[in-house]
């Protein structure tokens, strides 16, 4: 038995919304060093179609950057939130404050150091430094001094070993809250599933509405999610045995 037994049992009466990196695909040293497993569109297209097409990714990625890996395939949000696509095709964004051009200035050095990696999303910026560990109380700073010089238009978001910088307005919670008064998401048991701090607005939103909040990693870390999953590996291995049942 696993934690989706009861989306395997009856797939139709589910919504799923699934995170990408450390959720669905490993993590990597740097953003564009990841692999994405060759069957794992496929595999999600299958599942989105025994669904009835209520399958959303939500990512920290760019909307464009996730079509080029699985296709213009999905429903998705992008950038936490800022951006959003459903199911007929729509985007939907929130505005962008000023101050970004400030933001990649200020972050333009960081770059030069080696094992930390600047990331501009257009409407964001991301600081990764995953390969330089030992830089993490200078990258805090930084961006704390940064995020209190742009105000309060602007937010802070932390995962691991990344700090964004990102509009305010924008969270994975009130993407899944937008999907969910549409169709063909509305009135289905949503299951929310991520792996980073980035991913918790997701969990009490899909509990508040009835369904399931999934944490991918490590069980022994805080966070609101209702059950576990040990690795994307073993995720993927559910979701496929999932799409492809009989």
């Amino acid at each position: 038995m696993h934690p989706l037994s009861d989306l395997a049992a009856r797939p139709l009466d589910h919504a799923i919304f699934l995170d990408i990196d450390g959720t669905l695909i490993d993590l990597a040293p740097t953003p564009e060093g990841i692999t994405i497993p060759p069957d794992l569109t496929g595999m999600l297209r299958r599942l989105s179609d025994r669904m009835g097409g209520a399958l959303a990714l939500v990512t920290g990625r760019r909307i464009a950057w996730a079509d080029g890996r699985f296709g213009h395939a999905f429903p998705m949000a992008g950038l936490h939130g800022f951006e959003r696509r459903g199911a007929d095709g729509v985007m939907h964004r929130v505005d962008v404050p000023p101050g970004l051009d400030l933001a990649r200035a200020r972050l333009a050095h960081f770059a030069e150091i080696p094992g930390m990696v600047v990331e501009d999303k257009a409407a964001a910026v991301t600081l990764h430094y995953r390969g330089a560990p030992d830089r993490q109380a200078e990258a805090d700073a930084a961006m704390e001094v940064l995020s209190h010089d742009l105000g309060s238009a602007w937010t802070l978001q932390r995962g691991k070993m990344v700090i964004e910088l990102r509009p305010a307005g924008a969270s994975k919670g009130a993407a899944l809250t937008a999907f969910l008064a549409e169709p063909p998401f509305a009135g289905r048991r949503p299951v929310a599933i991520g792996d980073d701090v980035t991913d918790e607005a997701m969990f009490p939103v899909a509990d508040a509405s009835g369904g399931l909040s999934v944490r991918v990693g490590d069980p022994s870390q805080p966070t609101a999610a209702k059950a576990h999953i040990a690795s994307p590996a073993v995720l993927r291995d559910i979701l496929g045995g999932i799409a492809w049942a009989a």
